[in-house]
């Protein structure tokens, strides 16, 4: 019996995906929890496993092609069968026992009004490490979508030779004008005799005085991660009383507390303890003492989790996200510092699941790494609390009476204040602060 493909759905919020590859090909083999396709959404990058064994009858929607959940997207047939063709844009029929309602007929979809070029995960990464602009690359695959193929060209080749008129081209080979630098009003952008010579008018051709050709500004497509941050962060301002409190605080202990656990297991690889997997140990202690701020608003209620699941900020070139540390407060630093790394690997590499990026209850947000001293973090819905993290600096200071340097750290705590108050909010930051400053404190 035939199996269909849908397009799945991770998480509540998710209404739709793309899909960026198929690892198999209409013909192939396909056995149940192999590889089939792979899905890019607004948060992650996933591959998807065949539902069944079977033969991969039809491909019903092809690579880079964006789709509602439930679509869909290939038919899985038993040897010898053939089932019916599927087409595009189908749903799968709900499962109420009676037969699915025939489509209505839809209007073709408008052509959207922007420059960005549909593009594989794939070629977007090699482009990276090319140096090409993806702008520039001219797609061969489906629906114009840029291969690594394509960019492989491209770098190797560099840009295409600008379409032009011959009278065009003629013109400017006998002027020495650069193509490249001239903006064509034809058809489709063709360059005409008149787009040279206005061209050479100016001024700007090689050799001549003047002006140079207006600059074009980079082109960077509002969508996905990117415009999925911005729907929160607004979201966010909009639905919750925020209020940030500040406090800075001598670190110097914790500082050599990391030094002497790096010096300890200076071998071992896996281990690498950073500031960030101290915050997370002693904030998820701190939050067991201070349970209101380890609590989501969701509808009429406040729920107090009593597990602490650790969002950790994570910056990738296309945006924020967010992986999650489950039961922080029930491992030991030097699990933390492990499974953190792991975290923060798969984010840069596209590859977390989604319950690795769901269910926190607190997140932190650590810009140590720049000459940042403190920042108001904005808050995760439903989440009641941030702590923003600064960088930590050397400073002259009076100690027991006397002058010595010692280390500081500005800490931020964002709260929203429909939850908590501020002095509970405040006695949560001010345990931080304590632990931060004796960490042997943490432990009891």
């Amino acid at each position: 019996m035939s199996v269909e493909v849908t397009m799945p759905k991770w998480g509540l919020t998710m209404e739709e995906g793309i899909v960026s590859k198929w690892f198999k090909q209409p013909g192939d083999a396909v056995e149940k929890g192999e590889p089939l396709f792979e899905v890019e959404t607004e948060k992650i990058t996933n591959q998807v496993e065949s539902p069944a064994s079977g033969i991969l009858h039809q491909i019903v929607v092809a690579e880079g092609s964006k789709v509602p959940v439930g679509t869909v997207l290939a038919v899985l047939a038993e040897p010898g069968e053939t089932p019916a063709k599927v087409e595009a844009g189908a749903a799968a029929p709900a499962e109420t026992g009676e037969p699915a309602p025939a489509p209505a007929a839809q209007k073709p979809a408008a052509k959207p009004k922007s420059d960005f070029k549909p593009c594989s995960p794939a070629a977007r990464r090699l482009a990276k490490e090319l140096g090409v602009d993806i702008s520039l690359v001219e797609g061969t695959g489906p629906n114009g979508r840029i291969t690594e193929k394509d960019v492989q060209k491209f770098h190797e080749q560099g840009p295409p030779e600008p379409k032009a008129t011959p009278l065009a081209k003629q013109i400017a080979q006998d002027n020495g004008v650069d193509l490249n630098l001239v903006s064509g009003t034809g058809e489709n952008g063709k360059i005409t005799k008149e787009d040279v010579e206005r061209f050479m008018a100016g001024g700007s051709a090689p050799g001549a005085a003047g002006s140079a050709a207006p600059s074009v500004p980079e082109k960077i497509p509002f969508s996905g991660m990117r415009k999925a941050v911005a729907e929160n962060m607004m979201a966010s301002l909009k639905n919750a009383a925020q209020l940030t409190a500040f406090v800075e605080i001598d670190v110097t202990r914790m500082a050599a507390m990391r030094d002497q656990i790096r010096e300890e297991f200076k071998r071992d690889e896996s281990v690498k303890v950073s500031y960030n997997d101290i915050l997370i140990c002693i904030v998820a202690r701190a939050l067991k003492r201070h349970p209101i701020m380890n609590s989501t608003l969701v509808g009429e209620e406040i729920l107090l989790h009593p597990d602490v699941h650790m969002g950790i900020a994570v910056a990738l070139p296309e945006g924020l996200i967010v992986p999650v540390l489950k039961d922080a407060d029930k491992k030991g630093l030097l699990q933390i510092a492990r499974e953190a790394r792991e975290l923060a690997t798969k984010a840069r590499k596209g590859r977390l699941e989604v319950d690795q990026v769901t269910g926190g209850t607190f997140t932190i947000s650590n810009t140590s790494m720049y000459k940042v001293d403190g920042f108001t973090p904005i808050l995760r819905p439903p989440e009641t609390g941030i702590l923003g993290v600064g960088r930590v600096k050397d400073r002259l200071a009076m100690k027991n009476g006397e002058v010595t340097e010692r280390k500081y750290m500005t800490i931020s705590l964002t709260y929203d204040h429909q939850v908590v108050d501020g002095a509970p909010a405040h006695a949560f930051l001010e345990t931080v602060a304590l632990y931060l400053e004796n960490p042997s404190l943490a432990l009891l």
